[in-house]
């Protein structure tokens, strides 16, 4: 043949069929006739011409049954293959040995057995390769797994010829042709390689051939694993023996002859551990093994591990602590412990109110969400003093395995149990209170897993009866539990894993309640942790103002208690050196101890300038103001975003800058002005990532008010998303967003109206220092905001004796 374009894609050739070998495309192999029809098949394919484009070709193909003397259609399998007689050696007798070497699959139409040899009509199979990508993919598993194959052989197996196979296996690119040669290479039986024969479908034909060849490789690892053992038993055997014979002669010599090696006190444990009957049987087993185990072997180590977890954990009803019910007391601890919180501290009550009265009945998970440090996870530890019981903190920050949750399978090296098990087993009672701190640093889905989708078992109150740690192995009851978890921004947990938990927010504090925080909380405890409760000492309270809105700018109070004990070391540090400590602590103290003041007013400039303009965000760690910088410059419309703001916000600017030229006769502004100039858009703290709808207004009146030169006034601050119509719409952070304003020292805030049912939720003191607008259109926003613009400066007059000059 001169190439394969020249084979016939259908046709008639001389049929070969064999009884008890199926031979695969793109393999030669030796082929011994007995039959004359056979023999004469290969003489006329030898005896065309060499110019026929059927020169040595013939069809393949494999017996149903062995026993047929001269097979028709019905007797073969429909798919064969077309193959070339590359040798042909005559016998004893009218034997033959022909080499043939297959070519591609072919259909079987038609079988002619009146001549002499039988004729078969056939045509070319069609081999889709369906995914290519898997293709591939399957094709370099199926190389690796051949090399693994050839290398678990016997030494007496390893041949030349099957290392120049393997090279060959290892060479090919054809996902089609690996399949074939893997298989043959492999050696596998004739029915095997008649059910690849017939899958046509490459990434099919790929599956199989890995799972045969996968099951040859766990046979062979088995066989040697078998050998291995059988060489080492006897030896190994002989030195267990004396090495057990030496170790209780030892153990005799220290009086220390434990014959069951501890195994009698742990089955009492077992016994008084109260299992439920899934439990007991599954420990009844595996202290069976125990028992025929050898202590010193690595395996019973495993099983004591498992078994000593087991008789730790509290199954039995008598470990639960009872409530502590007084509801008074429970006000009283918490009014100490706490301040201000009003909302959270009600529904703490109401929660004892409800166990009180239906102590049985299974309560919601709770989950405390607000900035950092505003006291949620001491509202945790004092939910478990009220109620009297043990208190437990499990940290999921950064979790990112859901084996970390649900613990890993025995069958592992190192397993151990889930976080949840552990912490059942630390707490030593049935019912104590769980704090799951930081759950939306939980790691999203990946190739370990997804934790946040363990925790659902866990957390669901119709199913935690039964929980099932996968090293465990067994349900255990979490329904007792009280789950408390901690978040700070909401939008990070998962949807369906939110929907379990009962969110009760924590806002940021203002001012007044950080210097009284200061002086009524943080002050005593810092005095007392640097040994210096018997100092008589006092801070002026523009010290405490100066630290809450000069030194440190947070919704919480963390770093308000990190800077009070900057300057208590300084006052220890002195104590401690022998020197008489200062009684008051003063402005000048704070400069000399803590440096100058870490932060300013936020407002960029406090003269209204046109462009400029104050809004209001809301971050995970509280309310900032948003400055908003417009300007123009030469060009064709286009409008520059800068700032690092994400698509929401880039959106609603883009939705502002359309209100504007849509409605620009409203505002006195001609459309073709702003055709001719480009409009720059820039948010300052560039390096702060920004995103939201809620800067709609903020953006539209800075461009109202660069296009217009009319100044914006400074003392008023905004948020609301805004239409491509002006409708204001409600945003979300209401309370945060205008503590920062009140922080900031700006005393009018613009709402949408829509949020006027927030105002409840802003602290008293702050809604008497400020002045609240609610407006429905932007119209409203741009009559409270923008200033009339500036009269332009007179010309000069001209020099005349100047234009005398000239």
């Amino acid at each position: 043949m001169s190439g394969s374009s020249r084979r016939p894609a259908s046709g008639e050739l001389p049929l070969l069929p064999l009884r008890s070998m199926t031979l695969l495309p793109g393999i030669g192999q030796p082929v011994e006739l007995g039959r004359h029809a056979s023999v004469d098949a290969i003489r006329m394919a030898r005896e065309r011409p060499r110019d026929d484009p059927r020169h040595r070709l013939v069809i393949v193909a494999t017996q149903r049954e062995e026993l047929t003397e001269r097979p028709g259609l019905e007797d073969l399998y429909p798919v064969g293959v077309l193959a070339e007689v590359t040798q042909a050696l005559l016998g004893v007798g009218s034997r033959m040995t022909a080499i043939v070497r297959g070519i591609e699959r072919v259909h079987l139409l038609e079988v002619d057995r009146i001549q002499t040899p039988s004729i078969a009509r056939y045509q070319r199979a069609h081999e889709p390769m369906g995914d290519p990508t898997l293709a591939y993919a399957l094709a370099g598993t199926l190389q690796d797994l051949v090399r693994q194959h050839d290398g678990l052989l016997p030494t007496n197996a390893q041949s030349k010829q099957r290392t120049q196979g393997l090279a060959v296996i290892n060479a090919e690119r054809a996902p089609s042709r690996i399949a074939d040669l893997c298989a043959t290479h492999v050696g596998l039986e004739s029915t095997e390689l008649a059910e690849l024969l017939h899958e046509l479908t490459v990434t099919d034909r790929l599956r199989k051939v890995v799972e045969f060849v996968s099951h040859r490789i766990h046979v062979l690892q088995v066989k040697r694993d078998l050998d291995r053992h059988v060489r080492e038993h006897l030896s190994r055997h002989e030195q267990e023996a004396l090495l057990r014979h030496k170790l209780r002669a030892i153990q005799s010599e220290l009086g220390d002859d434990d014959d069951d090696h501890g195994l009698s006190e742990l089955e009492i444990r077992l016994e008084e551990a109260d299992l439920p009957p899934d439990a007991r049987t599954i420990v009844d087993r595996e202290l069976g093994r125990l028992r025929r185990m050898n202590p010193q072997s690595g395996e019973a180590t495993i099983v004591r591990t498992y078994l000593e977890l087991v008789a730790d954990l509290p199954w039995s009803e008598a470990t639960a602590t009872p409530d502590s019910l007084d509801i008074e007391a429970a006000r009283a601890l918490l009014e100490r412990e706490h301040y201000g919180l009003e909302k959270v501290k009600q529904r703490i009550v109401e929660y004892l109110c409800v166990r009180k009265l239906a102590p049985r009945k299974r309560g919601p998970i709770l989950c405390l969400a607000g900035p950092p440090g505003v006291g949620k996870t001491s509202l945790g530890r004092s939910i478990a003093q009220t109620l009297g019981r043990e208190f437990v903190r499990v940290s999921l920050g950064g979790v990112r395995d859901d084996a970390e949750i649900r613990g890993h399978r025995r069958t592992y090296v190192g397993a151990l149990p889930g976080r949840l098990i552990q912490s059942m087993k630390r707490a030593g009672t049935k019912n104590p209170v769980f704090l799951l701190d930081e759950i939306d640093k939980l790691g999203g889905p990946d190739l370990r897993g997804d934790p946040a989708g363990a925790l659902l078992e866990a957390l669901d109150p119709e199913q935690n009866d039964a929980f099932e740690d996968h090293y465990l192995g067994t349900a255990f009851d979490l329904s007792r539990v009280i789950f408390v978890c901690t978040a700070n921004d909401l939008h990070k947990i998962p949807h369906v894993l939110r929907d379990r938990l009962e969110i009760i927010e924590l806002a940021g504090y203002t001012v007044e309640e950080k210097i009284s925080i200061a002086r009524d909380y943080l002050l005593p405890r810092s005095l007392e942790d640097h040994g210096l409760e018997t100092a008589a000492l006092e801070l002026d309270d523009d010290v405490l103002l100066s630290l809450a809105t000069e030194y440190t700018r947070e919704s919480g109070v963390r770093n308000l208690q990190r800077e009070l004990e900057g300057l208590l070391r300084d006052v220890a540090m002195e104590l401690a050196q022998g020197r008489a400590p200062r009684q008051r602590l003063g402005r000048d103290d704070l400069l000399r101890v803590l440096g100058p003041p870490k932060y300013h007013d936020e407002r960029v400039d406090h003269s209204p300038a046109p462009g400029v303009v104050t809004g209001l965000g809301w971050t995970p760690t509280g309310g900032r103001l948003l400055i908003v910088e417009a300007t123009l410059t030469q060009g064709e419309g286009t409008l520059r975003l800068t700032g690092r703001l994400g698509e929401v916000m880039k959106e609603s600017a883009q939705a502002a800058l359309s209100l504007v030229r849509s409605d620009a006769h409203r505002y006195g502004l001609d459309p073709n002005f702003i055709g001719k100039h480009d409009v720059h858009v820039h948010v300052p703290a560039g390096a702060v990532p920004k995103d939201g709808p809620s800067a709609g207004i903020t953006l539209t009146t800075a461009l109202v008010s660069v296009l217009t030169g009319r100044p914006a006034r400074t003392d008023i601050a905004m948020t609301g998303e805004v239409t491509l119509r002006g409708r204001v719409l409600a945003i979300g952070g209401v309370r945060e967003k205008v503590l920062a304003a009140h922080r900031a020292g700006i005393r009018q805030v613009i709402l949408p109206r829509q949020n006027a049912k927030d105002e409840p939720d802003i602290p008293e003191r702050v809604r008497q220092d400020l002045r609240l607008h609610y407006v429905d259109h932007v119209d409203d926003v741009l009559s409270l905001c923008l200033l009339e613009p500036e009269p332009a400066p007179a010309p000069v007059d001209a020099d005349p004796d100047a234009d005398a000059a000239q």
